[in-house]
């Protein structure tokens, strides 16, 4: 069973990453990417790294979503075409979701059959996943993890700063007015009398 979730996640990702590089369209791009991160973590979870496997989910698979954002908001694409092709992209999305429920139902049959001293390290290294990692990334190369985090930080400020647009005609609040205006002055009490308006 091992060796069958192993091929299987191994020619997945090694499909859908060539698949990224060949689609024309940008959003089945995204897709293929997302099936190759879901079959690289399921390779994590057979070589017992349960921790890479979920840092992998958690921070790419989330990260492709804020990738597929900025490039919506770079390539300008019209949303009323998108919805309007709504069936065109429904094949290729159901294929891929079925690959990705029968992939984690064999990663997960697979995993609850590994034996616990391939799975727990803590009883060859004497620690688990979780510590060995944070033995290593915040003592041996702490500045370069803390330099990656920097890069990433310019990385999303630049992107945001690539698609920030000013408009005119646009209604924005002024955020330094607001904090800077008086509160005896901002509220302004008028005596109206019975039966008039203001």
């Amino acid at each position: 069973m091992q060796a069958i979730a192993f091929y299987l996640f191994a020619i997945t990702a090694c499909v859908a990453g060539t698949l990224v590089v060949f689609a024309r369209n940008p959003v089945h791009s995204v897709l293929w990417l997302i099936l190759a991160f879901f079959s690289t973590a399921g390779l994590f979870v057979l070589m017992g790294a349960e921790f890479l496997a979920m840092l992998l989910m958690i921070i790419y698979v989330g990260a492709v979503a804020v990738l597929f954002l900025f490039v919506v908001m770079m390539l300008d694409i019209d949303f009323a075409e998108l919805r309007g092709r709504v069936a065109q992209y429904l094949p290729l999305g159901l294929a891929i979701g079925v690959i990705l429920i029968v992939e984690l139902s064999v990663g997960f049959a697979a995993w609850s059959g590994l034996e616990a001293d391939n799975i727990e390290p803590s009883a060859v290294y004497g620690t688990t996943n979780a510590h060995a990692l944070g033995a290593v990334v915040y003592t041996k190369y702490v500045y370069a993890f803390q330099a990656a985090g920097l890069i990433l930080l310019v990385a999303m400020v630049g992107a945001i700063v690539l698609t920030l647009r000013h408009r005119d005609g646009v209604k924005t609040q002024d955020v330094w007015a607001q904090m800077q205006r008086d509160p005896k002055t901002a509220v302004e009490l008028k005596d109206v009398r019975p039966g008039q308006s203001l």
